[in-house]
This record gives C-alpha cells, structure tokens and sequence, in this order.
C-alpha cells in the first residue's frame, strides 16, 4: 500500500511544479490521505545541473504576435514570431467564454497546453488535450501574477494565453526550473488554458445524520466547514465504512481519478485531529491509485458533490507502522468527512 506519494505533480505544467508546489499541489504536514514532504515532487534525480545564468542577444519576438488557431475546447495551433523570446510576462484573452466568470479561490477544470518559448524549436512541453483530461487550477496567489490574471474572470469556454517570463520568478525559482531542463534567463513558457468549468466549493445540499455511532457531524451549510467528533468510548467499525450525508448530483468517481476534495481527518475515540484542508484554507487534490486504501475504495463511486464520512480501520489506513509524525498509531481507526468538489 502506497501511503506517501507525490500528488499529481505531473499534471501541471513544468512552471507550476517548479513554481508552486504551493498550487493543486499543496500539501499537509500532517497525515493526509496521500502527504509528501514540500518539495519531493519538484526535480528528477536525471536533471541536468544548474548552469551559468544565459543571456539573449538579437531582436525579442512580441508576444502579441503569439498567434492561436482553433476553438477552445480542441487542441490550440501555436505559431510563435520570428526572434528571441519575450522576457516579460504577459496574458491575453483569446476567447471569454460564457457563463460565471473566474474569482479568487475557485479551482478551475481546464485542458492546459504549454510550451518552450526560446525562439528556435519553440517546442510543446505537453498537453491535457494529448493525455484526453482536463486537470485542476487554483486560482490564488500562489500562481505566478499574470497566470493569476490571466484567469480571474475567465468563463466556462474561455481559453487564455499566458507568457510566464522571469519577472514572475525569484532566484530560487529560477534554479528549481534550472535543474529541470529550462532556463528562463532565455526562454519563457508559454501557457494556453481553455476552462472547462468551476469545481464547486463545498458540497451543497440537505445533510442527514451519518448514522455512525461514536461520530457526530455538524454541518453549518454553505461554505462552512461542516465539525466532526470522534471523541467516544464506542469501538470502531472493524470494516471500512462510507457514509454519505450530502448527495451530489455530479457524475460517480472512477478508481483512476483524481479528485479535488475539502477534509477533515481524526482518531476515532480521541477526536485528535491530525489532518484538515479546510483549516489550511484550500482544498487538496489526491490520485485514488496513490493514496491509502481506504480512500481509493471508500470514494469510488461517490457522486461529485457529495459530503461523506468514512472510517477506515488500521490495515486499510497506515498499516500497523501509523504515522507517528501525525500521532497515529497502528491500531488507530481513522474518521474523514470529505467534500468531493471535482474528478478528472
């Protein structure tokens, strides 16, 4: 059983891992379904070592001459101009889509294109649109200024075209992409996003007791975070137990998903809380097939939108080694109440 992985890292763009560990990536200190330590996902042991800092010389292309063909929602045509990249970060709107518009804090579904900009081979890095998925964006501020900018107030069919240069990185950023293959002291990364659609915020509905004894659950509404309590002398479910309180109208997850989820995790019996995303202020996305087994099987089959509970005795959690960083033992019975927001 895999019960530290790295979440989704190749799902974004070479930026956004180099940038952000800190976007969908975001990870727990403590025992999430599927923690790693900040920064296991950014560099493979075969990247190339970080070179002197290289300098352009000769005319720069406009990025205002990036030309896109085709509609939002296929696969873009990127024609770059001739000469050196741009340097400067910049996002231009091809098409706004229709519907609501893109705030602070959504996550949107999206197929994101990228590209190498360095004016020679001006190369595809990869596509969402190749790999047949959409995948999840934050926005927040962790992106860099014109990717956040670029995505505020975008709508469901819209597709935006977003240069991200070296102004929109430090000097440690810079070497994080150094060590991956890409310097931004001569190229910039060219990013073309259609939305797809707004993952919800918080599941929405009518909420019925979980019917779990030894476990309540208050569920304020709306975008409140629903509390837990596990604190009881009750013994726990010798079976992995999933309970759905809010039904969703969404399609039912697949065991090969990702999904983008809010969740609040304790021990049964003590109501110690080791884990919760919503005390983090951001919802966390996990790859069923790498996370503890409780999880792939306990949300499979669970309709987006849904707020579930589920407990999840020691052999489908961490085993009998627990996770001691987090205070759970191996004989600890773990009790979530998820939100699933979206699967990809």
């Amino acid at each position: 059983m895999r019960r530290r992985t790295a979440i989704a890292a190749a799902a974004l763009p070479l930026l956004l891992t180099a940038v952000a560990c800190g976007t969908a990536q975001k990870t727990a200190t403590g025992a999430s379904p599927a923690a790693t330590p900040a920064g296991t996902a950014a560099a493979s042991g075969s990247a190339p070592a970080p070179s002197a800092a290289a300098s352009l010389t000769g005319p720069l292309g406009d990025a205002k001459n990036i030309k896109v063909d085709g509609s939002a929602g296929t696969m873009p045509k990127v024609t770059f101009p001739t000469g050196n990249p741009d340097l400067t970060s910049s996002a231009r709107v091809i098409a706004p889509g229709d519907g609501n518009a893109a705030k602070e804090g959504d996550t949107l579904v999206a197929n994101v294109s990228v590209y190498t900009w360095d004016g020679k081979e001006n190369k595809t890095v990869g596509s969402a649109y190749d790999k047949g998925t959409p995948e999840f964006v934050p926005v927040n501020q962790n992106l860099p200024k014109a990717l956040h900018d670029g995505l505020v107030g975008l709508k469901p069919g819209g597709r935006v075209l977003v240069v991200i240069a070296k102004d929109s990185l430090d000097q440690a950023m810079m070497d994080n992409a150094r060590q991956q293959g890409t310097d931004f002291g001569v190229t910039s990364q060219v990013l073309v996003i259609d939305v797809v659609s707004a993952a919800a915020r918080a599941a929405v509905g009518n909420a019925t007791d979980p019917g779990i004894e030894g476990v309540k659950l208050v569920n304020p509404g709306g975008e409140t975070p629903p509390e837990l309590t596990t604190k009881t002398a009750a013994q726990p479910p010798k079976d992995l137990v999933v309970k759905t309180v809010i039904k969703g109208d969404g399609p039912k997850v697949k065991e090969t998903q990702t999904v983008m989820v809010h969740y609040t995790g304790k021990i049964w019996g003590t109501d110690k809380e080791f884990d919760s995303s919503w005390k983090r202020g951001e919802a966390t996305q996990f790859q069923l097939g790498q996370v503890v087994k409780g999880w792939s099987q306990g949300l499979t089959g669970v309709a987006v939108g849904s707020r579930v509970v589920i407990t999840i005795p020691p052999e489908l959690g961490y085993g009998k080694e627990g996770q001691a960083e987090a205070g759970i033992k191996g004989t600890d019975t773990l009790v979530f109440v998820v939100d699933v927001l979206g699967a990809v």
